[in-house]
C-alpha cells in the first residue's frame, strides 16, 4: 500500500510541477495521494460519482467522474442514473441544481460555506416585487435567471441561463422585455447581441468584477501575440479587450483547437490550472482572481463528505418542482 501510495504521489507531484506554485510539494502531493485513494475506495463503496466545476483546486480534479462549466454540469446531473450519491465539487447553487435534477438522490456538497457573491446579491421575494412592478409596465415581460442564484429564485423564474447559452435562451423567448437576473455584467453582454430590451439586476461576481482593463492592457503590452480569452461576467470595458468572450468550458475548447501558442485566461484562476495541466504545450496567463467559495471545497473535505454523508442538500418539492421547470426550459431553449 505505502508503494503505491508513494509512487501515485511521485506522479502528481511530476504532473503539479507544471502549476509553479506553492502547496505541491512531495509532502504535499503525498497527502493528496492518500485522500484521492481513500476517495476513490469511498465512491465505490457508497456508488457515488463526483461533479466539479471549472474552478476547482486542481487535486479536486484527479477524484471528478466529470469536470466542465455550469451547463454542462446542469446536463451531466440530469443524466446522472447509476449512482446514488453525488458529490458536488462546487458551490452551494451547483449542488441545488444536481439536486433538483435528482430529487430522489442524495447529493452532498463538501463544505456548507461554499457559497456564491452573486447568488446572494438577489433572493425570491426581491424577484417577486421587482417581476410585479415592471410587468405592469411590460405585460410581455420574462424573467431569464442566470444559473447562479438560488434555487427559489429559480422556481420564480420562466427559465434559467448559463454564461454560455445566455445569448440563445433570451433570443428564443417570445418576448421583447427580460428582466435578467442576477449578475449585470452578463445582462450588459447580452444585450450587445440582441434587440431585445433587457433589463438587468444589480448584481455580479466579485471575482471577474474585480478584473480591471488596466490589468489586461499591462500584460497585452508585454506579451502582444497572446490571444485574450475572457468570460461574460467581465465588466464591458474588459470585454473590449477579448479576442473571444466564452463561457469556461469554451475556453477550453478554444484553447485546444486554436493554433496559437500563448493565452490570457480572464476568469477564476483555477480555469487557468486546468489548461496548463492539460495542454503543456501551450502557455497559459492569469488576469485574474481567485473565489474563495470554489477553493473551500478540499480533497479532506471530500473525504469527510463520503465518510459521514454530510452535507446532503434539501429542498421543498415546491422549489424543486419549479426550478426544474425553468432548467428543463433552459435545456430545451439552447438545445
Amino acid at each position: 500500500m505505502e508503494t503505491t501510495v508513494d509512487s501515485a504521489a511521485e506522479q502528481l507531484y511530476d504532473k503539479f510541477r507544471a502549476l509553479d506554485q506553492p502547496g505541491y510539494d512531495r509532502v504535499a502531493c503525498r497527502e493528496h495521494a492518500k485522500a484521492i485513494a481513500e476517495i476513490k475506495a469511498l465512491k465505490a463503496a457508497r456508488r457515488a460519482v463526483i461533479l466539479a466545476h471549472n474552478y476547482q483546486r486542481p487535486e479536486i480534479f484527479e477524484v471528478a467522474d466529470f469536470i466542465g462549466d455550469s451547463l454542462e454540469l446542469a446536463r451531466q446531473a440530469r443524466a446522472v442514473r447509476a449512482a446514488e450519491v453525488i458529490v458536488f465539487c462546487g458551490v452551494h447553487f451547483m449542488a441545488e441544481t444536481a439536486k433538483i435534477f435528482n430529487p430522489q438522490r442524495t447529493v452532498l456538497l463538501p463544505d456548507l460555506r461554499a457559497g456564491c457573491s452573486l447568488a446572494d446579491s438577489i433572493d425570491a421575494d426581491a424577484l417577486a416585487v421587482r417581476r410585479a412592478e415592471l410587468s405592469a409596465l411590460y405585460p410581455d415581460l420574462q424573467v431569464v435567471s442566470y444559473v447562479n442564484c438560488t434555487a427559489e429564485v429559480k422556481a420564480l423564474s420562466d427559465v434559467c441561463c448559463t454564461s454560455s447559452n445566455a445569448v440563445a435562451v433570451v433570443e428564443a423567448l417570445d418576448s421583447e422585455h427580460i428582466l435578467f437576473v442576477p449578475d449585470r455584467n452578463l445582462a450588459n453582454y447580452v444585450q450587445t447581441q440582441t434587440s431585445k430590451q433587457i433589463i438587468s439586476w444589480e448584481g455580479n461576481c466579485y471575482v471577474h468584477h474585480q478584473i480591471t482593463r488596466a490589468e489586461v492592457e499591462r500584460i497585452k503590452r508585454a506579451l502582444p501575440a497572446l490571444q485574450v480569452l475572457a468570460h461574460p461576467e467581465c465588466r464591458a470595458d474588459v470585454l473590449e479587450l477579448a479576442d473571444a468572450v466564452l463561457s469556461t468550458s469554451a475556453m477550453v475548447r478554444y484553447a485546444r483547437q486554436s493554433p496559437a501558442r500563448e493565452f490570457l485566461i480572464v476568469t477564476e484562476c483555477g480555469l487557468s490550472e486546468r489548461l496548463l495541466l492539460e495542454l503543456p504545450g501551450k502557455r497559459f496567463y492569469k488576469a485574474c482572481k481567485l473565489c474563495h467559495y470554489m477553493k473551500m471545497v478540499t480533497l479532506a473535505g471530500v473525504v469527510e463528505s463520503l465518510r459521514q454523508m454530510r452535507y446532503p442538500i434539501e429542498l421543498t418539492e415546491e422549489v424543486c418542482a419549479g426550478a426544474r421547470r425553468a432548467l428543463e426550459r433552459m435545456l430545451e431553449l439552447s438545445a
